[in-house]
């Protein structure tokens, strides 16, 4: 039986983690057992508890209760919190989700007690050296034994990088691997799609009509801690709201809602947007189901937006999911009023193509089963 730990600390991690969850669940009880470690980078309650009890997935074994910091506070502590698991648990190998402290952290840890390391996201690229997140995801790709490329761009974001011919030796002299397996997100959207409609009614309780409204998501700090972006963003999509007569939707982290109240013009032009609290993993899939477009400077919103087939502003200066630009439906726009306010009207009055590009919905089996194959050879 393969032990492996699943490390987690994000919103996005947490629902990642369910696809995993599902697969080791549905497919591969008999061959592997899954321990969960919860960092504690997210711990309010509408955004970390509410996606377990939607998502079925099991608690965590371990909660290491983390909570806010500074980047090397909050990555040190995440550090010797996950070293003492490791050091007290057998385990074969730790599975990493995305960018974030929790990854880097996580990656940190193992890598230094010659514990495999296993990326999912991995390849992904902004070229924005000062993005926390392409640090983060850089050095964890560095460590892992196997990355797990979502996408072909990530591929060969990876062979430019030398990945492929790489001289690194893990231990027991295996050699690290590239994996085309999909993305775990797309697994989760098709899968949780029609439950959603079932699990909330928050178009009713929002007095929403399916494709008349804009769902917009901010969460970045260099657009919320940034007064004059967060004033540019929150001006063009009131004066959208306004011009066009339609609701725009902007389900908001705590932490944002504090900035945004403290700051006048913020505050003043989101008298014009429809400002709900965070919403749950249900309630924001239907929200993306259902909206005319989208507009996040979330990269996973981003991907939803596209496995649903809306268009996208993207709301920061540049992406690691290339391929939504390339095809026409996403436009950066950045925290730009003008160019937020372009992109909007060019997607709103053109037609846009949806082509498949992130797998086949069964990511999760595939990194499984590779996984298994690894410790084989």
């Amino acid at each position: 039986m393969l032990r492996l730990l699943t490390i987690i600390g994000a919103r996005p991690q947490i629902i990642k983690a369910a696809a995993i969850s599902r697969a080791v669940q549905n497919v591969f009880a008999d061959k592997i057992e899954e321990r969960i470690l919860h960092t504690g980078q997210h711990y309010d309650t509408n955004m970390s508890q509410v996606f377990f009890d939607e998502l079925g997935i099991p608690q965590p074994h371990y909660n290491l209760g983390v909570g806010s910091g500074s980047h090397g506070a909050q990555t040190a502590k995440m550090i010797a919190g996950i070293e003492q698991v490791l050091l007290g648990e057998q385990l074969d190998g730790i599975i990493l989700y995305g960018d974030t402290n929790s990854t880097l952290a996580g990656a940190v840890a193992a890598s230094k007690l010659h514990v495999p390391v296993f990326h999912i996201e991995a390849g992904l690229r902004s070229f924005n050296m000062t993005m926390p997140e392409e640090i983060n995801r850089i050095v964890c790709d560095q460590l892992s034994n196997i990355c797990f490329a979502p996408t072909q761009t990530a591929v060969d974001n990876l062979r430019r990088e030398g990945f492929m011919d790489s001289p690194a030796t893990f231990r027991d002299g295996r050699k690290r691997r590239i994996c085309n397996c999909g993305d775990v997100m797309y697994d989760n959207s098709i899968y949780f799609a029609s439950m959603a409609r079932q699990h909330t009614a928050i178009l009713q309780d929002l007095g929403l009509t399916p494709g008349k409204y804009i769902l917009a998501t901010i969460h970045r700090d260099n657009n919320t801690d940034s007064p004059q972006r967060l004033n540019s963003i929150l001006q063009a999509l009131a004066d959208i709201s306004r011009q066009d007569h339609i609701p725009v939707v902007l389900p908001l982290h705590p932490r944002t809602r504090k900035i945004l109240e403290s700051n006048p013009a913020s505050s003043e032009s989101a008298k014009a947007i429809l400002v709900v609290p965070p919403a749950s993993f249900f309630e924001i899939n239907m929200l993306e189901q259902n909206a005319r477009i989208v507009m996040t400077d979330s990269g996973g919103v981003q991907k939803e937006a596209f496995f649903f087939e809306k268009p996208c502003v993207i709301l920061r200066p540049e992406t690691e999911w290339v391929e939504i630009v390339d095809h026409g439906a996403g436009i950066i726009a950045d925290a730009d009023y003008n160019r937020i306010l372009s992109a909007y009207r060019q997607l709103a009055d053109h037609p846009v193509s949806f082509p498949h590009l992130f797998g086949d919905a069964h990511a999760a089996e595939k990194i499984l089963q590779t996984i298994l194959d690894y410790f084989q050879s």
